[in-house]
């Protein structure tokens, strides 16, 4: 019994869905499991696999056409089943369109074919009055003689006509059809390819934040010797499977958590003429992956303990990278962190996750000299720069907030770490 795939909708806010690639053609044989075609929204991208089994019988839609979402895409069932049901006029629409397309042709070959007729014709009965002599001059020169202007009676071309044209160095048809050594084909310098749906949405609100917000950029830095000495802590509790694996980036969001419960003002959105707080921390972590950057969103962060964020925090940057993350996941965020310094980036300053008033930048380790008790000493330095809204939020808030952010990290002790662990 043929049965209709339908466009999923991934998420409440989503309407429609483009069609990125098919994996099936019409004909192919489909078993349950077998990737379908792939999908995207402005903000992600997700594989469509088939539910039952049997032989694509219909595509109802091409690559790159926007599909409301719970519209049938294709159809499968067994060959020769009446799948008129499913198509709701859609075929007899595209004959339609591809029938007027053809008719369209045709009148424009038809338009060309009339107007060659008429440069090749003389307006008097249709034929060009040329003397014999010329007319053989003409073939034996190669030139094409109804180019030429007439000079003899009744607008007859002569003979005379003919050596003056060709005297002239006027090119002749002949000489132009004759083989020429062909120029050696030169490939392109560059390759042009259309951005995704997602490069795009980058693209918008990446400009939109810069052209509609006051950016100004802080950066602090503390040592990450006690951060670092919980990790090592921490690391044999994982491996023995008591805990979830815990990153230096998840210690940081859960320090950013707690700063947030402080600074009201950089877990806002700036609307306007109005600052909109949140009650709760929805913090958001710039995701890379191979389709885009993604910034999903870890909600009511603040009732979570150091290891039930870090297990938030891996599922989430998972599934944007497997390309299945719901859209509502990745909006609704107050704060964003965008960590770089797994890249060895020493500084950078990154751009508003616009209307939010605040994003963080989370830089490598790098290794500092400084005056100990007994001498100059070294020690392991992180960089934290933070990006705000000037309209919202003032020098002052930026500094207080990066300064106490950093003395949290300085000294978040092993015990203070393994009670937020609970």
């Amino acid at each position: 019994m043929a049965q209709a795939v339908i466009m999923p909708r991934q998420g409440q806010s989503v309407e429609s869905c483009i069609i990125t690639k098919w994996h099936k053609k019409e004909g192919d044989i489909v078993k349950t499991g077998d990737l379908l075609f792939t999908y995207e929204t402005d903000k992600a991208t997700f594989d469509e696999e088939a539910k039952f089994d049997g032989t694509m019988l219909k595509i109802l839609y091409n690559e790159d056409d926007d599909v409301p979402c719970l519209e049938n895409v294709c159809i499968i069932g067994e060959k020769g089943e009446d799948i008129s049901s499913f198509i709701k006029g859609g075929e007899k629409s595209a004959n339609d369109i591809k029938e007027k397309a053809e008719e369209k042709i045709n009148s424009i070959k038809e338009e060309i074919n009339a107007v060659a007729v008429q440069v090749n014709e003389t307006a008097e009965g249709g034929k060009i009055k040329i003397s014999p002599r010329a007319k053989n001059l003409a073939q034996k020169l190669g030139i094409d003689y109804s180019q030429i202007s007439a000079t003899g009676p009744e607008g007859r071309i002569t003979e005379k006509d003919i050596e003056n044209y060709a005297a002239s160095g006027v090119i002749s048809l002949r000489q132009q059809a004759a083989p020429q050594q062909a120029a050696p084909i030169q490939e392109k310098p560059f390759t042009d390819e259309k951005l995704t749906n997602i490069r795009k949405a980058i693209a918008k609100a990446m400009y939109n934040s810069l052209q509609s917000t006051a950016q100004l950029t802080h950066t602090a830095s503390f040592d990450a010797t006690s951060i670092q000495n919980l990790r090592s802590a921490i690391k044999p509790l994982a491996e023995k499977g008591q805990i979830g694996n815990i990153t230096l980036n998840d210690i940081i969001m859960y320090a950013v958590v707690r700063m947030l419960t402080r600074y009201r003002i950089f877990n806002a959105h700036m609307l306007d003429d109005k600052i909109r707080y949140f009650n709760n921390v929805n913090i958001a972590m710039a995701v890379d992956t191979e389709r885009g950057l993604m910034v999903p969103v870890c909600f009511n962060a603040e009732n979570l303990s150091l290891s039930e964020l870090a297990q938030q925090l891996k599922k989430l940057s998972t599934a944007c990278r497997q390309g299945s993350i719901s859209p509502d996941l990745l909006s609704g965020g107050g704060f964003t962190v965008s960590n770089l310094g797994v890249y060895g980036v020493e500084s950078f300053t990154p751009i508003l996750n616009a209307p939010q008033t605040g994003i963080l930048g989370v830089n490598t380790i790098t290794t500092r000299v400084r005056q100990g008790k007994n001498g100059l000493e070294t020690y392991p330095c992180m960089a934290l720069s933070l990006t705000y809204d000037h309209r919202a939020a003032d020098g002052g808030d930026a500094s207080r907030f990066l300064r106490d952010l950093c003395n949290y990290l300085e000294n978040f002790t092993t015990e203070a770490a393994l009670a937020a662990l609970i």
